[in-house]
């Protein structure tokens, strides 16, 4: 019968959930193609998912009610971090890339004031996962409730003069709520942070209905390691979904060069075309207007150490 588009929402080991036009949820699986192309490329090829949470496919039925994927359409982006390592599985000490989501419209990064505290580079390492795969990023500083001093405002300023939205949530007091959920309808949005800053919680109050589980181990755990691993693309409203993804403890942003990490620090943009040195990585060359910039506090220090310390831990590991 013809191939029917859907969107995928959620992966479990091989099945592949697909929202179909109607948003019935559909069960498939890829077609044997994919896996002998990906095989066949193995040595060349280095993602670990072949179609993605948010992907847009084509699939058929079967007589049963399943589908079968056919073919993967164009992506307009995709989110993706270094796959934790495997073990045994690299023969050069070479990490995958592990996509998260793909065709995203903003990406939300939700940090907390405390419990867990508010961790800048934490943020900072997330945003240049966002700034390199060209998807708007916006700021959720949530728990404002615990924030008796208002000591997370100093930071708020930071963020925003960077040009980033900002917003204080609580999902105690409501705070900052309305503000998030307004700007979802007809989006795409990835909602990511640390575990235990109140993701789950956040949209809960968002949307009531969705009942997400939230707290430190909710889901079967084997042997305590590790919560739910899956991400998960939920439709909230007509043409508005949310990407839930599991709370991570560290993220490494995939496949950067050590000498274009610089242009994913938008405060650093006025400053980077203006180094002696085209390939400047600002961390020791003469003639850096970087570390000018910082020098003179036009750069906040904050995020130069962000820098840096991504900067140390970009490539060790990269393939081209």
């Amino acid at each position: 019968g013809g191939f029917i588009q859907g969107i995928v929402c959620r992966i479990e080991s091989k099945d592949y959930y697909i929202y179909n036009l109607n948003l019935d949820l559909v069960r498939a699986s890829l077609k044997g193609k994919f896996k002998k192309e990906y095989n066949l490329k193995k040595d060349k090829l280095y993602k670990t998912n072949i179609a993605a949470v948010g992907d847009f496919v084509n699939y058929e039925l079967n007589d049963d009610g399943t589908g079968v994927i056919n073919a993967i359409l164009e992506r307009k982006n995709y989110l993706s971090r270094k796959a934790p390592r495997i073990k045994g599985a690299s023969y050069r000490g070479e990490r995958l890339e592990q996509i998260i989501a793909v065709n995203i419209d903003y990406l939300f990064i939700i940090s907390s004031v405390k419990e867990p505290s508010f961790n800048n580079k934490v943020i900072d390492r997330f945003m240049v996962s966002g700034e390199s795969s060209h998807i708007p990023v916006i700021l959720i500083i949530n728990k404002t409730d615990l924030d008796k001093n208002n000591s997370v405002d100093s930071w708020v300023e930071l963020y925003r003069n960077i040009g980033y939205k900002t917003i204080k949530t609580s999902a105690i007091t409501g705070e900052g709520i309305k503000q998030v959920k307004d700007l979802l309808p007809g989006k795409k949005s990835l909602f990511w942070g640390q575990s235990g800053v109140g993701k789950s919680s956040v949209i809960n109050k968002m949307f009531p209905g969705l009942n997400l589980t939230t707290g430190k181990i909710s889901s079967y755990t084997d042997k305590g390691t590790h919560t739910t691993v899956t991400t998960n693309m939920i439709k909230v409203e007509e043409n508005t979904f949310i990407i839930d993804t599991p709370g991570i403890r560290e993220i490494d942003p995939f496949g950067i060069k050590k000498e274009d990490l610089g242009h994913y620090f938008l405060d650093f943009t006025d400053y980077i075309y203006s180094c002696r040195f085209n390939t400047c990585t600002h961390y020791h060359e003469p003639g850096c207007a970087v570390a000018e910039a910082v020098n003179n506090k036009e750069i906040s220090e904050y995020r130069y150490d962000s820098y840096l310390r991504i900067l140390e831990t970009i490539e060790d590991d990269i393939i081209f």
